[in-house]
């Protein structure tokens, strides 16, 4: 497991980025409340690619990335606002964005796919 400090909005937080799978999947905790930043789903049966899910439920602010962009690892794909905190749901891996799955307003759940990579 490797930690890291982001800050979004102002305020850090400490990102634990573990296995899980064959992709990294980033978990975010807040000071004094948890919120899990975004995980990768496991590549799907034979397909080689990497699906970009929401860990929290909320609403999609922002889409920072675009199909056909090459991305890198913990680079931000989309934004969700969720407990009135911007999360960025971010690149478990280096890739290209093969889709980009949800618009900005859209809201999802913990789990929706917003994104696949390959």
């Amino acid at each position: 497991m490797k930690s890291y400090t982001i800050t979004v909005n102002g305020t850090a937080y400490e990102v634990t980025v573990e296995e899980n799978g064959n992709a990294a999947a980033p978990v975010a905790a807040a000071p004094k409340a948890a919120a899990p930043a975004p995980k990768a789903a496991a590549p799907a049966a034979g397909a080689g690619s990497v699906k970009v899910s929401a860990a929290v439920p909320g609403k999609v602010v922002k889409i920072v990335a675009s199909v056909g962009q090459s991305v890198k690892a913990g680079d931000s794909v989309v934004i969700v606002e969720s407990m009135k905190m911007e999360i960025p749901v971010v690149a478990p891996q280096d890739g290209t964005i093969a889709s980009i799955d949800v618009a900005e307003g859209a809201a999802v759940e913990n789990g929706d796919t917003l994104a696949t990579m390959n």
